[in-house]
């Protein structure tokens, strides 16, 4: 019975070590009936530093991004404007599982990395806590097309900020907390996301609950 009971032991332990992270993760049908007005979430938003140890809901990381970047209308245009309407910005979720792109079109996470790489968005903040999944918002200049290469960096910073005004405002309707953040290992994060040449992270969003 010992025998056994070690046995279900090691076997659990080995089982959750060699877990994967799925490499597909569909995303919930966007719930447009939630949140507050658009006014009391102005009201509301604040910038929190602190999370609870506790993972966001599919509803809630599925509104989340829908709300930050996601297709609104027919024509495939999306929740946040970009110049140009070139679509520059791409959000990379960090998830305790692995490190994820978000497809606006398909509604669904694509795995980049497996693994729990949350800490990169420290930035040397060595105190900054680890949040239960952090956004964070890449820019490819490249996209506009535009021969002046500071115009397409200004322009793809603006449009990065628009997505993460998005998720700031979703986050204080819905009962989340965040923060605009500049920090990250950004040489790590582009060589983890596998980025393309010229493709910058330019700013980060921490989400969790409010630590009670």
């Amino acid at each position: 019975m010992k025998k056994l009971i070690l046995f279900l032991i090691m076997a659990t332990i080995f089982t959750g070590a060699n877990a994967q992270a799925p490499q597909v993760i569909k995303l919930n049908e966007r719930n447009l009936n939630r949140g507050s007005s658009l006014m009391q979430a102005l009201q509301d938003r604040r910038s929190v530093r602190e999370y609870a140890d506790e993972p966001l809901s599919p509803a809630d990381l599925s509104d989340l991004l829908w709300a930050a970047d996601g297709v609104n209308r027919p024509d495939g245009h999306h929740t946040a404007a970009t110049a140009l309407n070139k679509e520059d910005v791409d959000i990379y979720v960090l998830l305790k599982e692995g490190a994820y792109l978000y497809k606006p079109a398909e509604s669904e996470l694509v795995l980049v990395a497996e693994g729990d790489h949350r800490e990169l968005i420290r930035g040397g903040q060595e105190d900054f806590p680890i949040p239960p999944v952090t956004l964070v918002m890449v820019s490819t200049p490249s996209r506009f097309g535009v021969p002046d290469a500071k115009a397409s960096m200004m322009m793809g910073a603006v449009d990065a900020g628009i997505v993460s005004q998005n998720i700031m405002l979703f986050c204080a309707a819905n009962g989340l907390v965040t923060v605009p953040r500049a920090s990250m290992d950004s040489a790590a994060l582009s060589k983890l996301l596998k980025l393309e040449e010229g493709s910058i992270p330019v700013i980060n969003n921490p989400v969790g609950y409010p630590v009670k």
